[in-house]
């Protein structure tokens, strides 16, 4: 005989219940990190060996950015071609389009200076581990 919904549900609740009662210590256990464990999450080194190995992918992705940044207005991504969005937008009386499109300018504007520091600080870093022969 198949049971009817009632049982079937206090079947249901009463598994449910001995599941979360069973988790609970576990749980509690869980929240108190291990001495072996935040052991093996702390950083061993600076990381030295990883950025310069991956140094040219890095090196190729930041002059790209730059690239397309400074491209013309038929270059997607670049500042000209958002500049001629803006003006376009603001021809056409899309106020709201504009105030969008100016944020987003304002902040792709922003990029040009940090990409080039980070081109520059590169540049030693390259240096670095080449005396180092990592590269």
């Amino acid at each position: 005989m198949l049971p009817n919904r009632r049982t079937a549900a206090a079947i249901g609740a009463v598994a449910l219940a001995g599941a979360l009662l069973s988790a609970g210590p576990a749980q509690a256990d869980a929240s108190k990190p291990s001495p072996a464990s935040s052991a093996k999450s702390a950083p061993k080194g600076d990381g030295a060996k990883a950025i310069c190995k991956h140094l040219p992918k890095t090196e190729a992705r930041i002059s790209a950015a730059l690239t397309r940044l400074n491209g013309d207005a038929t270059v997607p991504g670049s500042i000209a071609r958002l500049q001629q969005r803006v003006a376009e937008a603001k021809s056409a009386g899309h106020a709201e389009i504009d105030t969008y499109l100016n944020d987003r300018l304002t902040f792709r504007k922003s990029l040009l200076p940090t990409l080039t520091k980070r081109q520059e600080d590169l540049k030693a870093v390259s240096t670095w581990c080449a005396a180092q022969g990592s590269k």
